[in-house]
């Protein structure tokens, strides 16, 4: 059996989202808060995880993280929301 994967999504300080694939959520999220994660997360920190899920392979993954990029804005929020996570609740666009 492999590893599982996760497709996360990340608020940003200035109130973007970004949306990445691991095989090590907790050591992600670390790295994107140290500066060492993405560019784009580089100088929006600190970063709050807002949405996960996991999945059985990276190939899995990544075919779900295009997807969610696909989304408008709305539809990540309603997601995060969906997921039960209040932070979805507290964006405006």
């Amino acid at each position: 059996m492999s590893e599982p994967y996760y497709v996360y999504l990340l608020r940003c300080h200035d109130g973007t989202l970004y949306c990445g694939s691991t095989n090590n959520l907790e050591h992600r999220v670390k790295a994107h808060n140290s500066g060492k994660g993405a560019k784009y997360t580089k100088a929006r920190r600190p970063v709050c995880l807002v949405y996960s899920e996991e999945l059985s392979s990276k190939s899995e993954a990544l075919r779900r993280e295009a997807a969610v990029k696909k989304l408008t804005r709305q539809q990540k929020l309603a997601l995060i929301k969906s997921a039960g996570n209040p932070r979805g609740k507290e964006e405006t666009a």
